[in-house]
C-alpha cells in the first residue's frame, strides 16, 4: 500500500512540477542519494582492487599502473561497512568491479555479506572471465546473481594481442559455465574497436542464438590512460546498421528508464544483443549510478575528477551521520552531464583528425572540429576536402582513421612467423586471419637468385631475358607534368609478387632489450609485424597515386641481427591483377622498420633505418627481377 502512495505521489509531482520537493520526504528512498537534477541513485559500484591479471591495451597505459599500496585500499570490514550504509539509504544493485574483482581472495566472502544487507535486490560482478569457472559455483551460493563478462573478440589470436595475456578459452569456458548455473542472461561486454573488431560484430550476434547471452555493444570511450583515439570509436548506429543488413527482422526491446542499454533481439535467438551508447548518445540524464574505488574515493561521476574519501572519514571515526551527509554533498555536486568530447556530436570531423588528441587535449581540439565542421557544408560536393588541422587531403566517404592501426587477423608472433590474410570480398578493409598457428616460416630475403643490369628472369621462360630499360618518362605525370594515376583498365591479370627488406640500426642497449622483450612498450617483434601487415594493406590510401589492390598474400617477417645490433625486415606481398604489388611490400618494409623506431626511441635515439628497398618481384610486363 505504501508504495502505490509513493508512486501515486510520484506521478503528481512530475505533473505540478514539485517533483524534487516530494520525492525528498518520500521514504524509504534518501535524499541524500538524489541529485540536484532529481536522479536517484540506487545502483553502487564498488572497486574491490586495483590488480588485474590481463594487460588490455585500451585500458592499461603503455607505462603501466602505479598500484595503491595494500594499506590504503578498502579492507573486506569497510566494504561492507559502506554498502550497508547505500543500501540503508536506498541502493538496491551493487555490482563489485576492479582491476578483476575475482582475483581479490575474499571476494566469495564479501558477496556473502553483501548477500545479508536487507533491502539489497541485486549483487552483480563485471570480470574479465579468467577466473570465472573456478569460483562460480561459490559465488552462486554466495548470493551473486548477476554476471557481465568482458570479452572483446571470438579470434583468440586477437584476444592474445589485445590483452597481452593467454586465455581465452578460460573466458569461452566461463560463459558456458554461467549458463549452466542458470544466470539468465549472461551479459558478455564487447568494446568495438574500429580496426580491431568491429568486422565481428555479427559474429557475436550469432553468439546469441543458442546461448541465453546479452552480448552488449559498448562505444570505445577516449579515456587519459588508454592513449588511443577518438578514431577508433564506432557508433552504435554503424553497428546497428550492420546488423540489420544481415537480420532485418531485428526486433527492439523494450527498456528501463535507468537503462544504459538499447536492446534487441533476432526473433528465434536464446539471447539478445544491447548498445551502450557512452559516446554519442550518453545516458547521462537517467544516471542512476556512483562509484566507491578501491581506495575508498567516491566518484558520482565516471568521466568527472571530483572524488571524496570516504575511506579517510571512515578511519577518521566518522559516525553513520557524517558520512551521509559527506555523501549527500557530493552526489548533490553531480553535474547534469559529463564533459563528452564536442568531437563526438560532430562525426564529420572525426575524418579529419589525423592524430586526435587525448582527453587533457579535448578543450583545445573542440574549437578546431567546430570550425571544420562549419565549413564542410561550403565543401559538399567536391573531390577532397581541406584537412584544417593537417594541411592533408582526403576522398569524402574515405576513413583515415583505418590507416595506421591495428587491423584485424593478429597474430602474435616470435622472432620469425608470418601470418596469412584472406580478403573480405564485400569490403575495402576487412580481412581475417586464417591460421594463427601455421608456423614459424621466415622469409629469406636473399633467397631469390639474382640478376645484374637490366636482366629479368621471364616466369614462362628458363632463362634470363633482356628486356627494355625503363622508359626515359615519368609514367605518373600527365604530358602538363601534372599528377596523373596510371591507367591500367587495359592490362591482364596475372599472379604478382614482391619482397622487400629493411635494416633496423638499434645499438646494443636497445637491441638486448628487445631480445629479451623489455621494452616497455610491449614486443617491439610482434608489434612490428602487424604494423606492416596493416600498411601493405593500407598503401593505397598512404600513396597518393598507387591503385587499391586487393592483397591475398602479405608476410613480414623480423629478424635479429646480433653482429649489427639490428632488426633485420623482409615483407612479401601477393596478388592476382593488373598492377605490381612492390609499392606494397616496401610501405610494409617501412612500417615495420617505423614501428620498431618508435618503440625503441625511449632507450635511445642513436638508432638508424638503412637499406629499404626492394629486393625481388615477379609478374607485369617488364618481368620478374631479383636484387643482388
Amino acid at each position: 500500500m505504501q508504495e502505490k502512495k509513493l508512486r501515486g505521489k510520484d506521478s503528481e509531482l512530475q505533473s505540478s512540477g514539485s517533483r524534487r520537493f516530494v520525492l525528498e520526504r518520500a521514504a524509504p528512498f534518501s535524499a541524500f542519494l538524489m541529485d540536484s537534477f532529481g536522479r536517484q541513485h540506487n545502483y553502487l559500484r564498488i572497486s574491490l582492487t586495483e590488480k588485474c591479471n590481463l594487460r588490455c591495451q585500451y585500458c592499461m597505459p603503455e607505462e603501466g599502473v602505479q598500484l595503491t599500496p595494500k594499506s590504503e585500499l578498502l579492507t573486506a570490514q569497510e566494504i561492507i561497512t559502506l554498502a550497508r550504509l547505500f543500501v540503508k539509504e536506498g541502493v538496491e544493485k551493487i555490482r563489485l568491479t576492479g582491476g578483476e574483482p575475482l582475483i581479490r581472495p575474499d571476494v566469495v566472502d564479501i558477496v556473502g555479506q553483501l548477500y545479508k544487507l536487507e533491502g539489497l535486490k541485486t549483487i552483480a560482478v563485471t570480470t574479465n572471465g579468467i577466473n570465472l569457472t573456478r569460483l562460480l559455483p561459490r559465488l552462486k551460493e554466495a548470493g551473486l546473481n548477476a554476471i557481465n563478462i568482458s570479452l572483446d573478440t571470438l579470434v583468440p589470436a586477437k584476444f592474445e594481442f589485445i590483452v597481452r595475456r593467454k586465455g581465452f578459452h578460460k573466458v569461452i569456458e566461463g560463459i558456458h559455465k554461467a549458463t549452466e548455473l542458470g544466470y539468465r542472461p549472461v551479459k558478455v561486454n564487447c568494446v568495438v574497436m574500429r580496426g580491431f573488431n568491429e568486422d565481428e560484430v555479427l559474429d557475436f550476434v550469432d553468439f546469441t542464438k543458442d546461448l541465453p547471452l546479452d552480448v552488449r555493444f559498448i562505444e570505445y570511450m577516449p579515456f587519459d590512460g588508454n592513449k588511443w583515439n577518438f578514431k577508433k570509436m564506432v557508433s552504435y548506429k554503424e553497428m546497428l546498421d550492420t546488423i540489420k543488413q544481415r537480420w532485418p527482422e531485428l526486433e527492439k526491446l523494450p527498456c528501463e528508464t535507468s537503462s544504459t542499454a538499447k536492446s534487441y533481439k533476432v526473433p528465434h535467438f536464446q539471447g539478445q544483443i544491447s548498445f551502450i551508447t557512452s559516446m554519442s548518445e550518453h545516458f547521462c540524464g537517467s544516471c542512476n549510478r556512483l562509484r566507491i574505488t578501491a581506495d575508498g574515493n567516491l566518484k558520482v561521476c565516471l568521466f568527472g575528477n571530483s572524488e571524496v574519501s570516504l575511506r579517510d572519514h571512515l578511519r577518521l571515526g566518522a559516525s553513520e551521520e557524517e558520512l551521509i551527509q559527506i555523501i549527500g554533498k557530493a552526489v548533490g555536486r553531480k553535474k547534469k552531464q559529463h564533459a563528452e568530447p564536442t568531437l563526438m556530436l560532430f562525426p564529420l570531423c572525426q575524418d579529419a583528425l589525423q592524430d586526435p588528441p587525448n582527453s587533457k587535449q579535448w578543450g583545445h581540439t573542440f574549437s578546431h572540429g567546430l570550425t571544420l565542421r562549419t565549413s564542410l557544408p561550403k565543401q559538399k560536393g567536391k573531390a577532397s576536402m581541406k584537412n584544417k588541422l593537417m594541411g592533408q587531403l582526403f576522398l569524402p566517404g574515405s576513413h583515415p582513421e583505418k590507416q595506421w592501426h591495428v587491423a584485424t587477423g593478429i597474430l602474435q608472433t616470435q622472432l620469425q612467423g608470418y601470418c596469412v590474410f584472406q580478403k573480405d570480398p564485400s569490403s575495402a578493409f576487412d580481412t581475417k586471419c586464417l591460421d594463427a598457428s601455421v608456423g614459424q616460416v621466415p622469409v629469406d630475403c636473399q633467397s631469390e637468385k639474382a640478376y645484374s643490369g637490366s636482366e629479368f628472369h621471364t616466369r614462362d621462360s628458363a632463362s634470363c631475358t633482356k628486356l627494355p630499360c625503363a622508359s626515359d618518362n615519368l609514367t605518373h605525370t600527365d604530358e602538363e607534368g601534372r599528377a596523373t594515376m596510371v591507367d591500367v583498365g587495359g592490362k591482364p591479370d596475372s599472379r604478382r609478387s614482391a619482397v622487400a627488406g629493411a635494416v633496423v640500426l638499434l645499438g646494443e642497449k636497445a637491441f638486448r632489450m628487445v631480445r629479451q622483450n623489455q621494452v616497455k612498450k610491449g614486443d617491439v617483434l610482434a608489434v612490428a609485424q602487424i604494423a606492416g601487415i596493416q600498411g601493405a594493406k593500407l598503401t593505397s590510401q598512404l600513396i597518393p597515386l598507387c591503385h587499391n589492390i586487393p592483397l591475398y598474400h602479405v608476410e613480414v617477417s623480423l629478424s635479429l641481427d646480433e653482429a649489427r645490433h639490428a632488426v633485420v625486415i623482409c615483407s612479401s606481398c601477393h596478388t592476382w591483377g593488373r598492377t605490381g604489388v612492390e609499392m606494397e611490400a616496401l610501405t610494409a618494409a617501412s612500417l615495420a622498420a617505423l614501428t620498431v623506431y618508435d618503440m625503441c626511441k625511449s632507450v635511445t635515439q642513436d638508432i638508424i633505418i638503412q637499406e629499404l628497398k626492394l629486393l625481388s618481384k615477379t609478374g607485369g610486363q617488364r618481368g620478374d627481377f631479383s636484387r643482388v
